[in-house]
């Protein structure tokens, strides 16, 4: 049996919402292995979102367990979690969240520079060329498509070769052609750097490069497809 990276033990998550209690997933459990692609799927609103903020210890579950390696989020102390989030999980989101006052390259480079990691701008050059932007890395990125951003948000992600790359909606606001680039290099995520992918997505490409499809409605999961 393949040890999973990323597993989540019947999850619950509820919020309040005007003193009262909303229960936005309901004893969700999966797991995912090192090297793989899992796709989140479902309407608006069904959890995915907070899935994947669970996922990446951003916040934790009300009932459950999310385990990374075999511990529990829940379990590890202030500064093992910033050390998790800094070093072991890379994010991508719909609206790529790069700092607008920083050139391509400083954006990249900034999470090898807050976690102390000598030659970073060479590893940022490298995740760069990887995702093919060398050419830019001096451009602002208001100067980018949104393809460009996505990619530089990418490799930002990867710089630090995370164990978990977490992507939520990552082609949501793209065409075809620039969404269809930036599918194969988060493919190429769990292919190459052995990532666990964990996607969140409405799109039928971006669910077809996942090795295992978990359909979300209502908190609960409706349905697990693996191929």
């Amino acid at each position: 049996m393949v040890e999973s990276r990323l597993e989540l033990r019947a999850v619950s998550k509820t919020y309040r919402n005007g003193g009262q209690p909303v229960e936005v997933l309901h004893e969700v459990s999966l797991a995912a292995a090192a090297g793989t692609v899992t796709a989140l799927l479902g309407r608006s609103g069904c959890g995915k979102t907070t899935l994947l903020n669970l996922a990446g210890a951003m916040d934790f579950p009300t009932s459950g367990e999310v385990l990374i390696d075999g511990r529990a989020t829940a379990s590890l102390s202030e500064p093992e979690l910033t050390a998790l989030r800094r070093n072991r999980v890379g994010f991508v989101f719909q609206f790529f969240q790069l700092l607008p006052t920083l050139t391509v390259l400083e954006n990249v480079e900034l999470p090898l520079l807050l976690s102390g990691t000598r030659n970073s701008l060479d590893t940022a050059r490298d995740r760069l060329r990887w995702v093919g932007l060398e050419e830019k890395s001096a451009a602002m990125p208001y100067q980018l498509s949104g393809g460009q951003m996505q990619r530089a948000a990418i490799a930002r992600a990867l710089v630090n070769s995370p164990d978990l790359l977490i992507a939520d909606e990552p082609t949501g606001n793209l065409d075809t052609a620039s969404g269809d680039q930036v599918l194969a290099l988060i493919h190429e995520a769990a292919s190459r750097f052995g990532a666990t992918v964990l996607i969140a997505t409405h799109s039928a490409e971006a669910a077809a490069i996942a090795g295992t499809r978990i359909m979300l409605r209502d908190g609960r999961v409706q349905s697990i497809e693996r191929r």
